[in-house]
C-alpha cells in the first residue's frame, strides 16, 4: 500500500497502481483524476503541493506532484503519444503493459524492448501549452502565496532527495551540465526511450555515453540564449511546457490557470532533442520542423520544465486573500463573503481616505479611482464591451514623478499591473502587439498580451514632441483599440486575429490625453508636498498590513459581484433622463446617460449593493455634475483642455 506522502512525492506510482488494477478497462484514466481530485480536497491539501511560482525547479524532485499558477502564452500543435504500450523480454518472451500518460519518455525494464506492433498499443493525443507566470503579478501576491504554504511545501518534498546540480536561476544560460553519474542513478534497472518518437530501447551504457557526448557537442556550438517569451520586460520565474490530457478545448490563449501535475525535468529530453536536431541536418526529409522550431518547442528541460497535468482549473482571480472560486455555493465561501460585506462600509471609507491622500487631497478624483479599480467588462453586446471604465486623470504634476509614485501605491492594491511610460522612443521601439513567428512556429509575445483584470497605468506626463514611425503609429493604434474595444489584434502576418481582453486602463496626463477614455477627471491637488517620494512612501508605511489586505480583498471581491437594476428603478431613471433632456437638451446626450449608469453601477457595488437604488442614482448624478463642472472650469483657464 502506498504511504500517505506517495501521492505528492511519487504520483506516478499511484497511477501505476490504478493502471495495474484496472487494465484493460479504459476507466483507469478517470479513476486517476478522481483520486487526485479527492486528495486535493482534504484539509487544504492544495497548500501542501510545492509551487513552481515559489520554489526553484532544482529544489524539486523530478516526477513529483507540483502546481503552477500561470497564463497560457501560446498553444502548440497537439502531439501524439503512446497512452498504453507493451514491452517484451526477448529471452523469456514475457510481456508487460505500461502506461505512457503523464510521461515524456517511455520506460522499459532491463532486457526489455517495446513491441511497436503490439495489438495492445493505444495511441493518444495531448495538447501542449506554453505557459508563463502571470504578467505583472504583484510582489505581495507572490509573498502571501508563499507564506500560506506549509514549510514542507517550500523545500524539496522528499528529504531523501538531494539536487544533483548547483543552484541555477531561471534566467541563466540554457546549457545544462549532464552528469553521467546522475543519469546512471536515475536509470538504474531500467532504460528509457522517447515517448514521442520511439527508436527502440538502448543500453544503459550507451545512454550514458550519449549524454556525455551530447554535452561536448552542444557546448562548443552554443546557440543564442533561449527567449522565454515573457510579455513584459524584467519578468522572472519559470516558463513551462504544460501538457494537457483532458478538456484542453476549454482553455485558450491568455487564460490564467492553476495546474496540478507531474514535474518532468528528465535530462534524457535534452539528449533526444539534441539527437533529433543532429539527424534533421543529415536528412532534411526525415523531419519537417526547422531547427528554430525544434529549439522553441523542445527547449532544455532544466530551463523550461514540463508539467503533465492531472488537474487544471481556470482562475477567476489571482488574489491569494480570496477563496479560489467564488461561484461555488460552499459554506466557507459564503461565510467569507458575508463576513467581509458586513464590514464593507468602514473599509471603503478608509480606502477613500488613503486614495485621497495619494491624489494630493482630491477626494473627487479618489472616488473615481475607486470606481475605476473595481470596474470590469461584464458582458459584450455585439462588439461593444460593457463595464469598461478607462479613466484619464489629467492635471497630473509633470516634474515630481507623481505617476511613478501613484503606480507604486496601485501596485500594492491590485494583483497584477504594469506601468507603461509613453515616450516617442518607447512607442517606436517597443513591441506591443503579439505576432506569429512562422519560422519557429510560435506566438511572439508583446506588451499588450496581459491577463484579464490587469491594471495598466499609462503615463503621458513625460511625452514630448517628436515623430512616430510606422511601428509607433501601430502601437498607439493598438492602445486605442484596447481602450475602446477591449481587444488586441494579434499579427499573423497575412491576417490579424482579434483577442478580446479585460484590462483596466488608467491614463495620467497634464492636459487631456491623446488616447481615448471613458471618463476624464481633472486633478485638483489640495496639497503640494515638498518631497513627493517621501510623502508617498509615508502613506504606505502608515497603513497597517491588515488594513492593506482589506483594501486588496475589497477591490478584488467587488469585481466579481453580480449586479442588476429592477424594472421600477429603470423606469425612474428613464423618466429622470427625459426630464434632464427637457431642461438642457444640448448638453445631455445618450452617451451621458450611459456614463451615469456606469458610474451608478460601480458606485452601488463599491457600497456592497448589487442593485441600483434611487439614492445611488442621485449620488452618481452628483458626482458627474461635479466632474463636469471641474472640466468646464479648467476649460475657462485653458481653452485646449477639452
Amino acid at each position: 500500500m502506498p504511504c500517505v506522502g506517495d501521492w505528492l512525492n511519487s504520483p506516478l506510482s499511484i497511477v501505476q497502481g490504478i493502471f495495474a488494477q484496472n487494465v484493460p478497462n479504459s476507466d483507469w484514466e478517470k479513476k486517476v483524476t478522481e483520486y487526485f481530485k479527492e486528495k486535493l480536497k482534504e484539509n487544504n491539501a492544495t497548500n501542501w503541493v510545492p509551487s513552481l511560482n515559489d520554489v526553484p525547479v532544482h529544489y524539486l524532485k523530478p516526477n513529483s506532484l507540483v502546481k503552477f499558477r500561470c497564463m497560457v502564452q501560446d498553444m502548440f500543435d497537439p502531439e501524439f503519444y503512446m497512452g498504453v504500450y507493451e514491452t517484451v523480454d526477448p529471452n523469456t518472451n514475457a510481456r508487460v503493459l505500461h502506461f505512457g500518460k503523464y510521461r515524456d519518455v517511455a520506460e522499459c525494464g532491463p532486457q526489455q524492448e517495446i513491441d511497436l506492433n503490439s495489438s495492445q498499443t493505444v495511441t493518444s493525443e495531448r495538447q501542449t501549452f506554453y505557459c508563463v507566470p502571470v504578467p505583472g503579478e504583484s510582489a505581495w501576491v507572490k509573498e502571501i502565496s508563499f507564506l500560506t504554504e506549509p514549510v514542507q511545501a517550500r523545500v524539496s518534498p522528499s528529504t531523501s532527495y538531494t539536487p544533483s546540480r548547483h543552484k541555477r536561476s531561471y534566467e541563466e544560460d540554457e546549457d545544462m551540465d549532464l552528469h553521467p553519474s546522475k543519469q546512471k542513478e536515475q536509470h538504474t534497472g531500467k532504460t528509457c526511450c522517447s515517448g514521442g518518437d520511439i527508436h527502440g530501447c538502448v543500453e544503459p551504457k550507451r545512454l550514458e555515453t550519449e549524454a556525455s557526448a551530447g554535452h561536448h557537442v552542444i557546448s562548443p556550438n552554443c546557440s543564442p540564449p533561449l527567449d522565454l517569451n515573457f510579455p513584459l520586460p524584467g519578468e522572472k520565474g519559470p516558463a513551462c511546457l504544460v501538457k494537457v490530457y483532458e478538456s484542453w478545448e476549454s482553455f485558450k490563449v491568455n487564460d490564467v490557470l492553476e495546474v496540478f501535475g507531474v514535474l518532468s525535468v528528465d535530462p534524457v529530453l535534452s539528449i533526444v532533442n539534441s539527437e533529433e536536431r543532429d539527424s534533421s541536418t543529415l536528412d532534411p526529409m526525415e523531419c519537417m520542423d526547422t531547427t528554430e522550431e525544434q529549439r522553441v518547442h523542445s527547449p532544455p528541460a532544466s530551463l523550461v520544465p514540463r508539467i503533465h497535468v492531472i488537474l487544471a482549473q481556470k482562475l477567476q482571480h489571482i488574489n491569494p486573500l480570496l477563496p479560489a472560486c467564488l461561484n461555488e455555493e460552499e459554506s466557507k465561501t459564503c461565510e467569507f463573503v458575508s463576513n467581509f460585506m458586513s464590514e464593507l462600509s468602514p473599509v471603503r471609507a478608509e480606502l477613500l481616505g488613503f486614495l485621497t491622500h495619494a491624489l494630493l487631497g482630491d477626494s473627487l478624483a479618489a472616488e473615481y479611482l475607486i470606481l475605476h479599480l473595481i470596474s470590469t467588462v461584464y458582458a459584450r453586446r455585439d462588439v461593444l464591451p460593457l463595464g469598461k471604465f478607462t479613466v484619464n486623470l489629467s492635471g497630473c504634476p509633470r516634474s515630481s514623478a507623481f505617476t511613478e509614485h501613484l503606480y507604486r501605491l496601485i501596485q500594492q492594491l491590485v494583483p497584477a499591473s504594469y506601468h507603461l511610460r509613453m515616450s516617442i522612443e518607447s512607442m517606436n521601439h517597443s513591441r506591443f502587439i503579439p505576432h506569429k513567428d512562422y519560422t519557429a512556429n510560435r506566438l511572439v509575445s508583446g506588451l499588450l498580451q496581459l491577463a484579464s483584470n490587469t491594471s495598466l497605468v499609462i503615463d503621458e506626463t513625460q511625452l514630448e514632441q517628436g515623430q512616430l514611425d510606422t511601428a509607433g503609429v501601430h502601437n498607439v493604434t493598438a492602445l486605442g483599440n484596447l481602450i475602446t474595444w477591449q481587444k488586441v489584434d494579434y499579427d499573423f502576418n497575412y491576417h490579424r486575429m482579434e483577442f478580446p481582453c479585460n484590462i483596466n486602463v488608467l491614463i495620467t496626463s497634464e492636459g487631456r490625453s491623446l488616447l481615448p477614455s471613458d471618463c476624464q477627471v481633472h486633478l485638483q491637488p489640495q496639497i503640494i508636498p515638498p518631497n513627493m517620494e517621501e510623502y508617498m512612501s509615508s502613506l504606505l508605511t502608515a497603513v497597517l498590513p491588515s488594513v492593506l489586505n482589506k483594501f486588496r480583498i475589497y477591490l478584488s471581491l467587488l469585481r466579481l459581484l453580480d449586479y442588476s437594476i429592477s424594472d421600477e428603478v429603470t423606469k425612474a431613471v428613464e423618466e429622470d433622463f427625459v426630464e434632464m433632456r427637457k431642461n438642457n437638451p444640448e448638453s445631455v446626450t445618450a452617451d451621458d446617460l450611459h456614463k451615469m449608469l456606469l458610474v451608478a453601477r460601480f458606485l452601488s457595488l463599491s457600497a456592497g449593493q448589487t442593485t441600483l437604488s434611487r439614492e445611488r442614482w442621485l449620488r452618481a448624478k452628483q458626482l458627474e455634475a461635479l466632474r463636469k463642472a471641474r472640466l468646464q472650469q479648467q476649460k475657462c483657464v485653458n481653452g485646449n483642455e477639452l
